[in-house]
């Protein structure tokens, strides 16, 4: 006959009210039963605002080993899965912010800094200024929402919120506007890319 303390924690707990207690009190075995429960949630979104499965993984982890520290959960101001929610789209926006600050930074120092000789030859000149007027040119054909979308998004630095309070449009349509725009970017310059 087992004891209830030889059960996993996700058995002996079944509300995440009681495994967030648990938690708090110092058994570190109740994180797993959070992960277990919640990480597919936190790495879906984190993947998705992200785009990258190696930030994702490291932001899903950043997140559960927050909780382990300090996990701040008020009950009465909403579900777990919401907090959880919120608490990776905050982060995920933060590195988003980072990525794009240290990008600005990079670019200012490039900038900045004299070159050491010139390292476009005449012909590589001329396929920069091709390559770049290609772009120009696919770009003036999207459709006029999708471009200025895309142009707010890569040439101002603004997050799709931003876009979409500027723009006064739903996030969704906002989004489905630059994915839209972007799939016909590739379509177009596939010849460049490829």
């Amino acid at each position: 006959m087992h004891s209830t303390s030889d059960k996993p924690i996700e058995r002996q707990l079944e509300t995440d009210a009681e495994i967030l207690n648990a938690l708090k009190v110092g058994q570190t075995s109740a994180l797993g039963a959070l992960y277990d429960r919640y990480a597919s949630l936190v790495y879906g979104l984190a993947l998705t605002i992200l785009t990258n499965t190696q930030d994702a993984e490291d932001l899903t982890q950043e997140v559960f080993l927050a909780l382990c520290r300090k996990c701040d959960y008020d009950p009465a101001r909403g579900s777990f899965n919401g907090f959880l929610i919120t608490m990776t789209r905050s982060r995920a926006i933060d590195k988003l912010r980072s990525r794009g600050r240290k990008v600005r930074f990079l670019n200012t120092w490039v900038q900045v800094a004299p070159p050491e000789s010139s390292p476009f030859t005449p012909l590589d000149e001329m396929s920069h200024t091709e390559s770049s007027r290609l772009v120009r040119n696919a770009l003036a054909q999207l459709p006029e929402n999708q471009r200025q979308v895309l142009e707010m998004a890569y040439y101002k630095d603004l997050s799709q919120s931003e876009i979409a309070a500027q723009l006064n449009a739903p996030l969704g349509t906002v989004k489905s506007w630059a994915r839209k725009g972007l799939f016909s970017l590739k379509h177009t310059l596939q010849n460049l890319v490829g």
